[in-house]
């Protein structure tokens, strides 16, 4: 049954990072709805705010003005129900692929037999059926990046929030953890807000692309994708996908081009050069 949790609503965020001289605006008036169950991907030049926007999400940053909510409640704070995927694996290292898999639910007092249990079946989701006693050394990075994505998945959250998570990857593992990603969240319809700088991967995986502009960030486009699922990789070769990735590279090419006017030939911006 399809997932009916998960609506994600960011009204006028603005949000600011440092301190003192070393303050500055990250994201300006952020304005987002994210439908329960929807794949929605998020594009944007390097240093736009893609990240801080997924760590405003995940409740781990604070934001200076405008609202952040999931299912209408507000976010103050890290929840389980919203599952964080980083680019780099954070398992424990100690601890084998089904006690890490288990870990948050031991941490939510759940009886061991159960929890290695439901441990199980995500391994079983993720296709590491027979790696359960595997230490995440023993383990290749594809492997290891299933290993984190069970972890989050087993505790059943309502968004799965991805931040690159297969940008460390070789070409050939990313597609399959691409295709793998797919074949999980078409069996589980948990809303999915995944980060990414490969336009290819993101029209791959997306029901909509957000695209962002330079810091501070904003949303300034919005691309649907009409492509029908469960997609195949050939899709990628097809005209209409050509296409909508041209226009992705003209829009994020602006938006490098216009970031860089705002420099000096030293790469300081004009208004502080100009003040020194």
């Amino acid at each position: 049954m399809a997932n009916q949790q998960g609506e994600i609503e960011i009204s006028n965020l603005s949000l600011h990072l440092g301190q003192g001289q070393q303050k500055f605006q990250a994201l300006h008036q952020v304005n987002m709805h994210i439908r329960p169950g929807e794949f929605v991907c998020l594009l944007g030049p390097s240093g736009c705010g893609k990240s801080t926007l997924l760590g405003a999400l995940a409740g781990h940053l604070e934001f200076s003005s405008g609202e952040l909510t999931v299912d209408a409640e507000a976010i103050s704070a890290p929840h389980p129900d919203r599952g964080l995927v980083f680019q780099h694996h954070t398992l424990f290292p100690w601890k084998s692929v089904i006690e890490n898999v288990a870990f948050g639910l031991k941490m939510k007092g759940i009886a061991q037999s159960e929890r290695l249990k439901q441990a199980q079946q995500m391994i079983n989701l993720v296709g590491l059926k027979g790696f359960e006693n595997k230490f995440p050394a023993e383990l290749s990075g594809g492997m290891q990046q299933r290993v984190e994505i069970a972890r989050v998945l087993v505790n059943q959250p309502k968004v799965l929030l991805m931040d690159e998570p297969f940008g460390a990857l070789d070409a050939q593992t990313r597609i399959r953890m691409q295709q793998l990603l797919l074949e999980i969240w078409q069996d589980i319809q948990t809303t999915v807000l995944f980060i990414t700088h490969d336009i290819d991967e993101a029209l791959f995986l997306a029901d909509r692309v957000l695209i962002m502009s330079h810091r501070p960030g904003r949303i300034i486009e919005e691309i649907s994708l009409n492509f029908p699922r469960p997609r195949d990789i050939d899709i990628v070769t097809t005209a209409e996908f050509t296409q909508l990735k041209k226009h992705c590279m003209h829009a994020l090419q602006r938006e490098i081009l216009e970031d860089m006017s705002r420099l000096n030939p030293l790469g300081i911006p004009k208004k502080v050069a100009s003040e020194g």
